[in-house]
């Protein structure tokens, strides 16, 4: 199974066809360079080959302070293996050579400050990005960084928590581009058993505000879960289950899960 494929890897594009299927869309984050630098490239195309329409591959950090333990550990053990922005960037040069799945880099302010904000812009757009999530740039916070950001050929995604006020949510919503990331719980990444009630209700409230497409995630760790949020949200983002599937199972494991994340989601159609 694979997504619907296009010349076009634009994140407008991926959501534009999971609607037009009647589905929402399916986003995995990875680590770049976990389990293994080695694994990377086969990673990367199982994602693709297996569904999924939008891929975030995390640049790893030693400060990832919005991850949960499980996504801390695999930055560390990246980095332990010598991982860093320019691999990660040459890995995905190669990777859209061979795919046209959209991708998102989610990254932290340090390791783009270190980079170079214009290099970072420039070398992530030629390595066929497509979107960038930091999680450390909040609207507002440094208008004159923003604005760069937003020139660029980028989508800089935004993230909106249960606990942001009403007038923030239409600030940041204001302000966003490919699509908007609600936090589905407070506090940190990583897997949960349960999922936040009220959840619906709270993504209709995002789309009255946006223009762009709500994708959830934090905490969504079976396929279950993902399709409960395929039933109300237009994407649906699973990380810290998949990178633990992926320590503990290599990537032949981790494509059979996003195999059944990709099936659960197919399978929760809206009426």
């Amino acid at each position: 199974m694979s997504a619907t494929t296009s010349s076009d890897p634009s994140l407008h594009h991926a959501f534009a066809a999971a609607r037009a299927e009647g589905r929402a869309a399916l986003i995995p984050y990875v680590t770049a360079g976990h389990p293994r630098t080695s694994d990377t490239a086969a990673l990367l195309d199982a994602l693709a080959e297996e569904g999924a329409d939008v891929i975030e591959l995390g640049i790893p950090f030693s400060d990832p302070l919005a991850d949960g333990p499980t996504i801390q550990r695999s930055s560390f053990e990246a980095i332990a293996q010598g991982v860093d922005m320019r691999w990660t960037l040459d890995q995905l040069a190669r990777f859209r050579a061979r795919h046209r799945t959209s991708v998102v880099l989610f990254t932290y302010m340090n390791p783009v400050l270190r980079h170079g904000v214009d290099a970072f812009l420039t070398d992530a757009h030629a390595a066929g990005a497509q979107g960038v999530l930091l999680t450390d740039l909040p609207v507002g916070a440094d208008p004159e960084l923003e604005a760069r950001f937003a020139a660029s050929p980028l989508d800089l995604i935004r993230l909106v928590a249960p606990t942001t006020t009403p007038a923030r949510v239409r600030e940041i919503a204001a302000a966003s581009r490919g699509f908007l990331y609600y936090v589905s719980r407070t506090g940190v990444t990583g897997a949960q058993v349960e999922l936040q009630e009220g959840l619906a209700a709270e993504v209709e409230a995002l789309r009255a505000v946006t223009s762009v497409p709500v994708a959830v995630g934090f905490g969504i760790s079976t396929p279950e879960q993902a399709a409960t949020v395929a039933r109300v949200a237009d994407g649906v983002v699973v990380g810290s289950a998949l990178v633990e599937t992926l320590r503990t199972g290599g990537v032949d494991e981790g494509r059979r899960f996003v195999r059944a994340l990709r099936q659960a989601v197919d399978g929760a159609r809206r009426p």
